[in-house]
């Protein structure tokens, strides 16, 4: 469990660390959260660059906060990526990719950051329990793509959407268990279509994902409606949390019966659109 759980995330975009002319625009966009990329998107010979070209945003920036996805643990660079977050205190979370193990998130934990561990692989589901566990484990995501790849799968199949809900079932249920922050959906590649952007954002969104992560900023104005309560449900929300103030345990509201697990759907439905804290 962990003391880093906050306010909702529904959409983080990324960003890559070796694009700095893409970093402000990010900022700009509607996007709850900015993940600058030193991994899969920056090329071995920029890695360092990346980093530097952070540093200079920021200093550059001083009222700007990030999220950084730094390299794994087994990568050359991951050192060198953990001390450098450790310095800015712009730098507000790290993105642990291929997190297979408590130690591997610990190991990073150890500089105080929230971290978000990025489940790829079959390891990292059968650790799920203890990478949930972790010091400073603030939320959960995964990645597709690379789960596809070690799982065997053909990525874009409806057997392999198949597959991933076990995936999502493992981590919507480990973040419940001990407390996190609401996981985040994996990215959808196709950056031109919204209507099935859409359609999967709200398949995530009905089972128990908080958010989805991001890769172009058009993306994040359509996640962002999918993963947001309608007026409608803020309206029902609202009415059925003040009607439970020193009401019974179970009673009627417009002919329908609210009792406990009504009341908590309801006070999180306002929590989440930001009308009560």
């Amino acid at each position: 469990m962990t003391a880093h759980a906050k306010l909702p995330i529904r959409s983080a975009l990324f960003v890559p660390g070796n694009r700095p002319e893409r970093f402000l625009k990010a900022l700009n966009s509607a996007a709850d959260a900015v993940i600058i990329d030193l991994e899969d998107a920056v090329d071995e010979e920029q890695k360092a660059e990346a980093r530097n070209n952070i540093q200079g945003f920021l200093e550059s920036n001083p009222d700007a906060s990030v999220v950084v996805r730094i390299n794994s643990v087994n990568h050359a660079e991951h050192g060198a990526d953990v001390e450098f977050c450790a310095a800015s205190s712009q730098i507000k979370a790290v993105i642990l990719p291929k997190a297979e193990s408590r130690s591997h998130v610990e190991r990073v934990g150890g500089m105080g950051k929230a971290i978000w561990p990025l489940i790829e692989t079959a390891e990292g589901i059968a650790q799920i329990d203890q990478i949930a566990q972790s010091a400073n484990a603030e939320r959960l995501t995964y990645g597709a793509l690379d789960m596809a790849v070690d799982l065997g799968l053909k990525a874009g199949t409806q057997a392999a959407e198949r597959m991933f809900d076990h995936v999502r079932f493992a981590i919507v249920q480990a973040s419940a268990r001990y407390k996190l922050s609401a996981p985040l959906e994996t990215v959808y590649a196709d950056i031109s279509d919204s209507d099935g952007l859409k359609d999967f954002a709200e398949n995530a969104l009905y089972m128990g994902m908080g958010g989805m992560l991001c890769i172009h900023p058009a993306q994040a104005e359509v996640v962002n409606l999918a993963f947001s309560p309608s007026q409608q449900e803020i309206a029902w929300a609202q009415a059925v949390v003040e009607a439970a103030k020193g009401a019974p345990a179970a009673f009627r509201l417009n002919g329908k019966m609210i009792d406990a697990p009504v009341i908590a759907h309801a006070i999180r439905i306002c929590r989440n659109a930001g009308k009560i804290i």
